[in-house]
């Protein structure tokens, strides 16, 4: 669980990024994450896998069966990494770095 609320702090603090400093209103995750790489504050690649990981969050919170939880368990490393880019940009471009 403790992916799934930090997937939700990172995306909503990007939506407040956005539209704050961009000037863009999103309202769902993958709207954000997707104006977040307009905006550069991710890659092709780490838009793409921020979607797959907004995939996961969804599917997370439903876990039933445990070779889907083996899975998503696999991907959380590279989770974790998307994310850190993720605010570390949205800090970049505040001049918090």
């Amino acid at each position: 669980m403790r992916f799934a609320y930090t997937f939700e702090a990172v995306w909503k603090a990007a939506q407040r990024h956005l539209a704050e400093h961009e000037g863009v209103d999103v309202g769902s995750p993958k709207r954000c994450i997707r104006a977040s790489r307009g905006a550069g504050l991710l890659t092709e690649e780490e838009a793409e896998d921020a979607l797959r990981m907004a995939d996961d969050r969804n599917l997370v919170v439903h876990i039933y069966r445990e070779g889907l939880a083996q899975e998503i368990s696999a991907r959380l490393r590279r989770h974790a990494e998307v994310l850190d880019v993720w605010l570390g940009a949205m800090k970049r471009s505040l001049g918090n770095v």
